[in-house]
């Protein structure tokens, strides 16, 4: 019967009966779907579109889900994920769903393949909105150092050689939109390593669809 923490603003709420409290949750609902754009971009990198700025709400929830093991995020933060690819590609149509795949480190300190379950819930969301999704996984991740503790510099050359094509991966059928996603977009250089992945499968994303984009703090 104590109070629960919220998910959003890490707040404890007596007889929260969700993860996130009725203010947080408004906070997300307001937020609309919009192009984003690292500064510099590197070379490959899909058009990105991001639900909001990776802060307030949307950031701890992220955090909660991520790090925190709460699991019952998936399902909200899925279907915010299913808005911002609907919002990207506009009108229904076949789209083949690909997520960032995660290390098997990654995922084994995170409490098992956290982008996995927001994808499920993302190609959900769109199937029950009338959209032909399919869902693979073309690409698997090499080992490589944790992207929080590396700047730009790193990241960029992290994400280099981090992943591979897995073998056995087909066309997709005509007219068929291919969306990258991942929760969080910063230097863009892990989507813009998968794009270059999948493009040399015949596989080229139209767009890459995340949750939350970091704004780059320029140093004085």
């Amino acid at each position: 019967m104590l109070p629960a923490e919220c998910a959003g603003c890490r707040e404890p709420r007596p007889g929260l009966r969700r993860a996130m409290c009725p203010e947080c949750v408004r906070a997300l609902r307001v937020l609309r779907p919009g192009p984003v754009r690292p500064v510099p971009a590197p070379p490959g990198l899909p058009p990105c579109h991001a639900l909001g700025a990776y802060g307030g709400p949307l950031r701890e929830s992220l955090l909660a889900y991520k790090d925190h093991g709460r699991h019952a995020l998936a399902r909200p933060l899925g279907e915010l994920l299913a808005e911002v690819v609907a919002a990207a590609v506009g009108a229904a149509r076949p789209v083949l769903l690909v997520p960032v795949p995660d290390t098997p480190a990654a995922a084994r300190a995170r409490y098992g393949d956290h982008l996995g379950r927001l994808t499920r819930h993302c190609a959900r969301r769109l199937r029950a909105a009338g959209w032909p999704v399919q869902v693979r996984r073309p690409v698997r991740a090499t080992p490589r150092p944790d992207s929080v503790t590396l700047d730009s510099a790193g990241r960029a050359a992290a994400a280099v050689n981090a992943f591979r094509a897995r073998s056995g991966t087909g066309p997709v059928p005509p007219g068929t939109t291919v969306v990258l996603l991942d929760d969080i977009v910063t230097t863009g250089a892990t989507l813009a390593a998968i794009s270059r992945v999948l493009a040399a499968q015949g596989l080229s994303p139209s767009l890459a669809a995340v949750l939350a984009a970091t704004r780059k703090r320029h140093q004085r």
